[in-house]
């Protein structure tokens, strides 16, 4: 709830919201975004594969500088699935460079299911990965979920057992099932299924 008083926004701040997939991440940071754009401040939402696509694309065009500038107009810009996919050689850099031309100028919202240990594997260089976690932990709200995935309870059961040994998902507490026609008579023995 503090979060949604957008004093992160104001500040430049970046928030970085880790955990397992499912877990809630990227519906929290819609979240604080639409409460942003009721504030009236400028957002802009997009995955960390289609921003280094979106990137790379202006750097073969020959409009990065354009392209960095159009992202580091809003307010707050939301980077949501680091981790999710692999970054295309070189996206690292081009990933550093937006976050070096917003460092203290504009506030973000990183979704991860990773964590910082694992950023150099995710960019492809430890060298990038340091050169981006020194400006986006410096002012920074780091905030961990942990749980089990929503969207994967009710079948969890299903999952083999390797998936689920290294996924932390819990299966919905048993329900029993409710009895249809009339209730059992009084003092009599339990129906039998």
């Amino acid at each position: 709830m503090a979060l949604a008083e957008l004093n992160f926004v104001a500040r430049a701040e970046v928030v970085h919201l880790l955990g397992p997939p499912g877990t809630g991440k990227s519906h929290l940071a819609s979240a604080l975004g639409l409460e942003a754009v009721r504030a009236g401040k400028s957002v802009s939402f997009i995955t960390l594969a289609d921003l280094i696509g979106a990137l790379a694309k202006a750097e073969r065009e020959g409009t990065l500088r354009e392209r960095l500038r159009f992202y580091c107009r809003p307010s707050l810009l939301i980077v949501d699935e680091i981790g999710y996919l692999p970054v295309i050689p070189g996206g690292g850099n081009l990933f550093f460079q937006l976050v070096n031309a917003r460092y203290e100028r504009g506030a973000m919202i990183l979704t991860s299911n990773r964590g910082f240990a694992e950023w150099g594997d995710i960019f492809g260089s430890p060298v990038v990965a340091t050169a981006l976690l020194d400006r986006l932990l410096h002012h920074a709200i780091v905030i961990q979920i942990d749980g089990s995935s929503y969207r994967l309870r009710r079948h969890a059961d299903l999952l083999p057992e390797h998936i689920r040994a290294n996924a932390p998902i819990t299966p919905p507490a048993l329900i029993e099932p409710r009895r249809r026609g009339r209730p059992p008579k009084k003092g009599g023995s339990p129906p039998t299924t």
